[in-house]
């Protein structure tokens, strides 16, 4: 259904795309190749159980999210959530905190989609190289994400087929040949557990956890905005447990601790160790993923920005559309601002370990931002939910007692992960990591306190669907 206007979206997404947008958008093949061997470097054999850790709470934001979105559909998400339920003042805090944490997750992406590209062609992987590949993705995905969510949904999928069908592949060919423990592979026990490395593992972890929260920023392009976004989310939350499940015991299993920790990409080692025939197949697989990671990444940063720009938050030009009804801007100048950073991270090595911690801060700030949706959900099913929902009636809480005690674990969680990761993060992922996120963070209140200088009287958009009574 195609709406006009300078606010509205398409309304073109159905529940399987929803779907297939928030299980590609987790990445898993990319998300091990890259991150596998520093999360195998803090926790050690003890990745399993940083993963099932993380996964509880973001499982149960997954159902928050759920909620959220049938109450309040909005191409905003948390950010939007934030500012019905808490005010505009909060929700600009939590706004600098979603903006940090997609906007730092793409330039991440960018130059392994040009290294793996380039290997999978046999070419050198030089600076210019991995800069004009790397300028290919950026225009590639661009193109996708102006021609529309539909567009993208169904490139997607495409990718998405390659990587489920290399995932069952790897779980086929791994557990038909699992045999003893290679030399090296170090014996799990819950007694020897690295809590510290967990913990810091656990930050790391939420960086390929995520991703399955892009259908809340697809809701105002979804043909049942009240009822669709939120389940795809789930469907790929569940996914991406299943993934690593799957994944990380034959890491652990068939290669030694050592190796894999230090290695550059821990699928490609697998490979090139268990299924040398394989390569270029899983090479094929992981470079899908890392581009479907992308420009899904993008989509939810733009989706973001839109909404922004629309409210006043940020400059009203990002919230201008294309013919296709997309925010042109919200998607050009991040893949622009992260291909400018890649560069500078291949051709000034002077500073290139600025931007590496830069980058290592956005599983910090992905953690703070489902943190901040448990609080949001708190104070809604607590004080806010009879007001901004039901009327004045009182809350009914066995409709509700569930979610408030998910919310509960999600922020004690949470909170407790992103202390740790401040504590030991400096010994475990690069020093002066907590330094960079106190920064961060610091930057985030006066962004917050600027906009309530600049802008006391913010407006609020409130997508146009018909309410209906949610219980």
């Amino acid at each position: 259904m195609k709406r006009r206007g300078m606010t509205t979206l398409n309304q073109t997404l159905h529940l399987d795309g929803l779907s297939s947008l928030s299980i590609s958008s987790v990445a898993p093949l990319f998300s091990v190749a890259a991150a596998g061997p520093a999360m195998a470097q803090a926790a050690g054999v003890d990745v399993p159980v940083a993963i099932m850790l993380i996964a509880l709470p973001f499982l149960l934001a997954a159902w928050i999210f759920l909620s959220l979105n049938q109450h309040f559909p909005h191409a905003g998400g948390s950010y939007h959530w934030a500012r019905r339920i808490l005010g505009v003042h909060y929700s600009n805090f939590q706004a600098w905190i979603l903006l940090m944490a997609y906007f730092w997750s793409i330039p991440p992406i960018i130059l392994p989609a040009a290294e793996y590209s380039l290997n999978l062609l046999g070419m050198p992987v030089t600076p210019w190289h991995n800069l004009l590949m790397g300028g290919f993705w950026v225009l590639f995905s661009g193109s996708v994400l102006l021609l529309g969510a539909r567009m993208t949904a169904w490139v997607t999928q495409i990718f998405l087929a390659l990587e489920v069908l290399a995932v069952g592949a790897m779980a086929f060919w791994g557990y038909s040949h699992w045999g003893m423990p290679v030399a090296g592979a170090e014996p799990f026990s819950w007694s020897q557990v690295n809590w510290p490395g967990v913990a810091v593992c656990m930050v790391l972890g939420a960086t390929i956890v995520d991703g399955w929260e892009i259908d809340t920023y697809a809701a105002e392009e979804a043909m049942q905005p009240r009822s669709a976004p939120g389940w795809g989310g789930i469907f790929g939350a569940v996914a991406v447990v299943a993934y690593y499940l799957l994944i990380w015991p034959l890491l652990l299993h068939q290669l030694p601790l050592n190796a894999l920790s230090q290695s550059n990409d821990s699928l490609a080692l697998w490979t090139s160790t268990m299924a040398p025939a394989y390569a270029p197949w899983m090479r094929l697989a992981v470079l899908a993923s890392t581009a479907g990671s992308l420009w899904l990444t993008t989509f939810i940063l733009s989706r973001a920005l839109f909404a922004m720009g629309r409210d006043g938050t940020m400059t009203p030009w990002l919230a201008r559309l294309n013919t296709r009804q997309v925010p042109t801007w919200a998607v050009i100048i991040p893949l622009g601002l992260s291909l400018v950073i890649s560069s500078l991270q291949l051709f000034l090595p002077s500073i290139r370990s600025l931007f590496d911690l830069l980058l290592s801060a956005a599983g910090f700030f992905l953690v703070a931002e489902f943190l901040l949706d448990g609080l949001s959900m708190l104070h809604f099913l607590t004080r806010g939910h009879a007001r901004l929902v039901h009327g004045h009636q009182p809350l009914s809480a066995h409709h509700h007692l569930g979610l408030l005690m998910a919310a509960l674990v999600v922020v004690l969680m949470l909170s407790s992960v992103e202390i740790l990761f401040l504590i030991y993060g400096p010994q475990y992922i690069a020093p002066g990591i907590d330094r960079v996120v106190a920064g961060l963070l610091a930057l985030g209140v006066g962004y917050a306190a600027w906009q309530r200088w600049q802008h006391p009287h913010q407006r609020t958009f409130i997508f146009p669907v018909e309410e209906t009574r949610i219980s």
